[in-house]
């Protein structure tokens, strides 16, 4: 069995992966900023007895994540597995988003990933193996209106991890991403909203309109069930036939599908058309 840490474990996700991981007999290190979020983890744990150790970590605090992972390698010896789900969306215009809030946003998606698997990548070297799965999105595929900021943080995420994976084959060590379209987790209420973006934004009738344009999509707009995910991820870590990309969701497979069957101006015209979007 596994020794496994997952990053962002307080809800959604990263909670989801931990019970998973965990009922397939894994020891889990679930970390979080905050563990007296972790209370259903605890609660699971105790009542299933399950393998979960309840870890602060704070992906964009460089002391919190070497405390982090010495603390792993100290009691298991090692991580087979690092799950990197800490993430914090956002939504507004680009014109609208001020720099600190697009670094805010870079922070936790991109550098405190960076952060966490420079932390862990010498003691998975000095083991010839482990696996480092980086939960990006859809986003990171596709960039949709609204959503700049947040798509550009995956997409640079998916650019080091596409790297990452050729540096590190070498010593043992397979990376992969895991790509979600839209899920029912708490991400939309925590989302960072531009402190300049209102009701009386230029923009605002038409993000409002795009909203309700994504419902005319053969999926409904309707969001899945996040276990799916927490699935997926622990599927995609064990794969038998292991690839570096791995999309979830209906909608996911849907339009990832036709980017890589179209040319830019006839993907832009296809979604248009679909969506009716766009005088």
């Amino acid at each position: 069995m596994a020794t496994v840490l997952i990053t962002g474990c307080s809800s959604g996700f990263g909670k989801l992966a931990a019970l998973h991981f965990a009922r397939k007999g894994d020891t889990v290190y679930a970390s979080m900023r905050n563990t007296s979020k972790g209370k259903e983890l605890e609660e699971a744990r105790d009542a299933e007895s399950l393998k979960i150790e309840l870890l602060e970590l704070d992906v964009t605090d460089d002391a919190s994540v070497s405390a982090a992972i010495s603390k792993v390698i100290g009691e298991a010896g090692q991580i087979d597995v690092l799950v990197n789900n800490a993430g914090i969306g956002a939504h507004g215009p680009i014109e609208e988003t001020d720099d600190d809030e697009a670094k805010e946003i870079f922070e936790t998606n991109f550098f405190g990933v960076l952060r966490v698997i420079r932390a862990a990548l010498p003691h998975m070297r000095e083991k010839k193996a482990g696996t480092i799965a980086n939960v990006s999105s859809l986003a990171g595929r596709v960039g949709p209106p609204f959503d700049g900021i947040y798509a550009a943080s995956k997409f640079a995420l998916e650019a080091m991890s596409e790297a990452l994976s050729y540096e590190v084959h070498p010593f043992g060590i397979r990376v992969l991403l895991v790509e979600p379209g839209g899920f029912e987790t708490n991400i939309g209420d925590t989302r960072r909203v531009p402190r300049r973006y209102n009701e009386g934004s230029p923009y605002a009738e038409l993000d409002q309109r795009f909203t309700q344009a994504l419902t005319r999509l053969p999926t409904g707009g309707e969001r899945g069930d996040a276990q799916l995910v927490a699935e997926k991820i622990y599927d995609a870590v064990n794969d038998k036939e292991p690839k570096l990309r791995y999309l979830v969701g209906q909608d996911a497979e849907m339009i990832d599908g036709l980017r890589r069957q179209l040319d830019d101006e006839q993907f832009e015209k296809t979604i248009r058309q679909a969506l009716d979007f766009w005088d």
